[in-house]
Parts: C-alpha cells; structure tokens; sequence
C-alpha cells in the first residue's frame, strides 16, 4: 500500500468484524493519505513496532454537538470560569500529553511517528487543539482533525478534574455538525456519544465533509486565544 495513490483505500464496507473495523495495513502518514482517510471515515491505529493499521469501525462512535451531557460540576466549573481555553496555541503539547503514559495502561499509540504526522497536519491547516489552562499550567486538551462540519477526534487528557470536558464543551460550540470518536466505550456514553451505523456515518461524510466548516472562513486558521471557558482518553478511540 505504500506505493498506492493517497486515496487507494478499500471500501470500508470491507472492514473485518473481528477485530472489529480493521480495513488495511502499510501505508504511510502524509497528509494526503491520511485526509483521504477521514474523508472515508478510516482512521490509523496502531502499536509500535506494527504496520500502519487502517480502521473503519462498526458501529461508529459520534457526537452531536449540541447532546453534549455536561455533569452538575463541569456546569459549576464552566459557570466559575475556573479555566482559560485556546484554541491552537500548543498543539504540540497537547500531543504530548495525550500520549504520556497513563494508569492501567501499557504503553501509548500516539507514537513518535504518529504525534509527527499530525504535526504536519497541524502545521498545514487541518489538525486543530483545544487547550485548557489553569493559570499559566496546561492541565487539559485535545486534538484531531477538521473537513468542513466534522471534527475527527482523535485523543484527549486532562491533569485535574473536568479540564478536558472543558476542552469538549468549547469544541462543541465552534459549529461543527459531527464529533467523530471513533470507537464506542463508556466513557464516551457517558458524554453523550452515540452509536451509528457505518453506513449512515459515510453518509454524513459525504454531506459534513463537503460543507464550510468552523476552521475554513478566511483567518480561521490564525492563532486563536479565547478567554472563554467553555482509551485513547478520547474523542477518540
């Protein structure tokens, strides 16, 4: 596959059902490649030491901006006005953090090639971060990827209680249509994520992706400092 065009994917409706979602191995992580793939509703996840690993899960994780279920405390956090947001001001950072090691877990696969990829991503106008500050400590955020009204989660991390809901909450007054998180957990039910059908979710694509989204008005991709508060850890899976 690494020597296939950026968009030579398979369909996703070829997906393996076990592991659920598995699409194709090989590749690589240039930005083409890896636009064209959410633009399929295919993400890359994968281990150090494995092959890039495509995947389009069935049923996909999603959130509709406006069902974010927000706990009484992020409400008094939000209302307090206990944390500063950014947007797009250390998204390496952001990076880093969401890959730093965390308890019950072995290991990371934000990898260092991974977290380089969507630096570049950044970097060119499609990858986006939401910070969250307490003073002048960075104590939660998240990161993914921005096509017309879809927000591609891909992780999040928070240092003390309810900084990276925070994050979400801003995320979900920017104006996105759709907040991919990929694989379903808990968590993310607990957010307010639901399942879709992958099909349906294509389908959505096909309409969100093409549609003028938060990031594509002129300056929208210009540093941004808000005062506002607004598994994968994730949006993400």
């Amino acid at each position: 596959m690494r020597h296939w065009p950026p968009d030579a994917f398979p369909d996703p409706e070829l997906a393996l059902d076990e592991p659920n979602g598995l699409l194709a191995a090989g590749g690589d992580l240039g930005p083409r490649r890896l636009l064209h793939a959410y633009r399929r509703g295919i993400f890359p996840w994968f281990s150090e030491g494995q092959p890039i690993l495509w995947w389009s899960p069935d049923p996909r994780a999603v959130l509709w901006p406006d069902a974010l279920r927000s706990s009484r405390s992020l409400r008094r956090t939000l209302r307090r006005g206990t944390f500063r947001i950014t947007v797009d001001t250390a998204f390496d950072r952001v990076v880093r953090e969401c890959a730093a090691p965390r308890a019950g877990q072995d290991g990371t696969w934000i990898t260092p090639r991974m977290a380089a990829a969507y630096g570049r991503l950044h970097r060119a106008g499609h990858a986006h971060s939401i910070e969250c500050w307490r003073s002048a400590d960075l104590v939660g955020g998240l990161y993914g990827v921005a096509i017309g009204r879809v927000f591609f989660g891909e992780s999040m991390f928070s240092r003390v209680s309810d900084a990276s809901k925070a994050a979400l909450a801003h995320l979900c007054r920017l104006g996105f249509g759709l907040i991919d998180c990929q694989i379903p957990n808990p968590h993310l039910a607990r957010l307010g994520a639901v399942e879709m059908e992958r099909r349906r979710f294509l389908a959505l694509l096909d309409e969100l992706c093409e549609a003028l989204g938060p990031y594509d008005a002129p300056g929208s991709h210009e540093t941004r400092d808000s005062c506002e508060t607004a598994g994968k850890e994730s949006i993400g899976s």
